[in-house]
Formats: C-alpha cells, sequence, structure tokens
C-alpha cells in the first residue's frame, strides 16, 4: 500500500505501475505539454518531470510510497530539488544534460514512420523539418549594435510577479512572461530593428536531413543528429531526435530478434507432409518442408534457423523464423461412405468405448451459431430450483 497516489495520478498510471510503463506514461506526457509544442505548458512539463525524477529512481519511489512527499522532503530527496525538468527530458531522450543543456539550443524530437522492410534490410529516408537559425545579417543581436536595451517592465528578467488575494489572510503569487519584451528582457526600438529577422534574432529555415536506418533497428529507437535542431543567440545548436516508429506487417510480427507467423495446412499436409514457398522481406523465396511422416499437429510451433531479424550492428547474424501452425479440417461429408473403412485402416487404432445394452444411443447435430457465442462449450449447473428462463435449452439444427 503506498501513503499518497498524487504522483502516479500525475502520470495517470497506477501504483504499482512497472519502469517501463512509467517511462512510457512520461514519454508521452513530456511530448505533450513540451515547452516547444505548448509554451503556455510549462508549469505542467516540469510537474511530469520532477515527478518522474522521482519515481523513476528506486530509493525515492520507496521513500514516497512509504511516506508520501512528506517524507521525500524530510529525507532531502524532494522532486523541486530537480535542477531544470530539461535536465531529465534530455536523458530520456538522448540529448544533453545538467550544465551542458544550459549551453545548447532546444532539441527538435521527430516520429519516423517505418516498414518491418525498413528495418530488416536498412533504409535511407528524407526528413524535411524547419528550424530556427540565427539571423546572418545582424549575428542574432536583432538590431544594430548597441540598440538593444533592458526590458525597463521585468528589468530584464524576461518574467512579471503579480501578487493576488485568494481569500481574507491568503495571497497567491503568479510568475507571468512579461508582455512588454515577451520574456526576452530585452527592448529594440522599432526602426533600429533589423528588417530581416524584424528584431525576432531567429530565422525560420527549411532543412532536410537523411536519415540511416541500420539494419536490426528496434521500434522507438532514436537516432541523434547533433547541432541540427533549432538555434538561439549564445547558445549552441539543439540536436534533432528521430524516434522509429514500426508499421504493422501483413504476415510478420517481430519480437525482438525473431519473426512470428501464422500458417493454415490441410489435414492432408499435415498427416503426409508438405512443402510452401515464403516470401521474405529481403525478397527471396525461401521452400518451407516438412516431410512424409513429421506430423504437424493443431497449434505446433516450429521455427527456421538464421530466418528472423537480423542484429543490430551484426546483420549477418539472424534470429528465428517461428511458424504457428493451424489444421484445417475437411468439409463434412467429403469422403464416401464406402471408402470410410479403408481410410480408418490407414489411421491409428481409435479406443473401443464399453457398450451396454440398456444405453440409449443419440446423434451429434450442429449447434446454431448464434447461440455459440452464448455458451462457448460451458455446462450448466444441475439445479432443479432454477428458473427454466434462467438457463434456455439448447437449440441445435437438425438439417
Amino acid at each position: 500500500m503506498v501513503k499518497e497516489t498524487a504522483y502516479y495520478d500525475t502520470l495517470g498510471v497506477k501504483p504499482n505501475a512497472s519502469p517501463d510503463e512509467l517511462k512510457k506514461a512520461y514519454r508521452k506526457l513530456a511530448l505533450k505539454y513540451h515547452p516547444d509544442k505548448n509554451p503556455k505548458e510549462g508549469n505542467k512539463f516540469k510537474q511530469i518531470s520532477q515527478v518522474y525524477e522521482v519515481l523513476s529512481n528506486e530509493k525515492k519511489r520507496e521513500l514516497y510510497d512509504r511516506g508520501g512527499e512528506q517524507a521525500l522532503k524530510e529525507g532531502g530527496q524532494g522532486a523541486g530539488n530537480l535542477s531544470s525538468p530539461m535536465d531529465i527530458f534530455n536523458m530520456f531522450f538522448g540529448g544533453g544534460a545538467g550544465m551542458q543543456r544550459e549551453r545548447k539550443g532546444k532539441n527538435v524530437v521527430h516520429q519516423l514512420s517505418v516498414s518491418l522492410e525498413d528495418l530488416y534490410n536498412g533504409s535511407t529516408r528524407k526528413l524535411s523539418l524547419q528550424k530556427n537559425v540565427v539571423c546572418d545579417k545582424c549575428a542574432g543581436r536583432g538590431g544594430k549594435k548597441g540598440a538593444v536595451e533592458r526590458c525597463s517592465e521585468c528589468r530584464g528578467c524576461g518574467v512579471q510577479l503579480r501578487v493576488r488575494q485568494i481569500a481574507p489572510g491568503f495571497v497567491q503569487q503568479i510568475q507571468q512572461e512579461c508582455a512588454e519584451c515577451q520574456g526576452s528582457g530585452e527592448r529594440i526600438r522599432a526602426k533600429d530593428r533589423c528588417r530581416q529577422c524584424q528584431g525576432q534574432k531567429i530565422l525560420k529555415q527549411k532543412k532536410i536531413l537523411e536519415v540511416h536506418v541500420d539494419k536490426g533497428m528496434q521500434d522507438g529507437q532514436k537516432i541523434t543528429f547533433s547541432g541540427e535542431g533549432d538555434q538561439e543567440p549564445d547558445l549552441e545548436p539543439g540536436d534533432v531526435i528521430v524516434v522509429l516508429d514500426t508499421k504493422k506487417h501483413q504476415l510478420l510480427h517481430r519480437r525482438g530478434q525473431d519473426l512470428l507467423m501464422e500458417m493454415d495446412i490441410s489435414l492432408t499436409e499435415a498427416l503426409c507432409g508438405f512443402q510452401r514457398p515464403i516470401k521474405t522481406l529481403d525478397d527471396r523465396t525461401i521452400l518451407l518442408t516438412s516431410y512424409p511422416g513429421d506430423v504437424v499437429k493443431y497449434g505446433d510451433t516450429k521455427c527456421v534457423l538464421n530466418e528472423g531479424m537480423p542484429l543490430y550492428r551484426s546483420p549477418f547474424e539472424k534470429g528465428l523464423l517461428i511458424i504457428h501452425f493451424k489444421v484445417l479440417f475437411p468439409e463434412p461429408r467429403w469422403l464416401p461412405e464406402s471408402k470410410i473403412d479403408e481410410l480408418r485402416a490407414l489411421l491409428p487404432s481409435a479406443p473401443e468405448p464399453a457398450i451396454c445394452d440398456d444405453m440409449e444411443e443419440v446423434s451429434l447435430v450442429d449447434l446454431e451459431p448464434s447461440r455459440t457465442q452464448n455458451y462457448n462449450g460451458e455446462a450448466y449447473d444441475d439445479d432443479d430450483d432454477d428458473d427454466e428462463h434462467n438457463h434456455p435449452g439448447v437449440q441445435c439444427r437438425t438439417s
């Protein structure tokens, strides 16, 4: 039992969530409330980053579960001591952390949709994006040399504090972006502004990146382009982080380095052997062979060596191709009655039932399709007192 659930509620997970579930929830929320996407949600982004910093640490999480946020404060490990919410975000997405973050521009995260064939064979994709670059005409100053002044409204800090009374004896202090300088802390007279960037110091630029998807890469894997992200004056350029998103394949499903598929075979093939051509992800055709006498039962799982996914950075090593078999039985009355004894003689002998004279013989008929979902093969309870309307009789087709 945990004393408080507020931190778990912030990430939208249960208190018994696994580390992977916490990571997935944080990733989704961090991308949603990142200042690049939602500049007005900075407090929300900071909150979820601080919460994840606690819950992702085994010792801090244990302390929080035992005594809540108060225990964290008393133990000197409160969520508020995270140096910056961007630290945990950058560590999660592969960017710089700590002091390095202070010298870099913002990172840009892109999701790239790839097929299973792309991950098997490797591919090169072009990614077009808009990025911020420092204005080359004013060198990122926003205007002429010496034209930049400190904002008198916020005194150069870019934010203003507002105090309001919410109840007798209670006041609330709110920090807002300075409306005069839009948070920059600086002002430039209109006549001195750079004509190219209009005093914004940065420009929008189209950039095309070549993304090399290596053989064996995984869904969710990140490819980082250092220094290709947004630029800001007096900061190193940020990074572009590409996250791979695998599209669903019609036939194959990936599990680690293995490929899984289902195959339907006839009863004849299951008993007497078969050959099936299979097209691979690199456009080869392999001939799957089951030899006579190697009986394949319904639900059997077999594999082909070295036909799975290539290992990342060791592409000549591959996993398994795993095949789950379903045996399709013939339609009713497919065999003439005159041939039944002949077939029975070829098949393994069936057990002989003990039959008595006082037994009453009944026949099996097909259950109506509308009834199969209701009963699903479950037996009824024997209770003579039950109302007949609670247990309607099973209707069978007689034709």
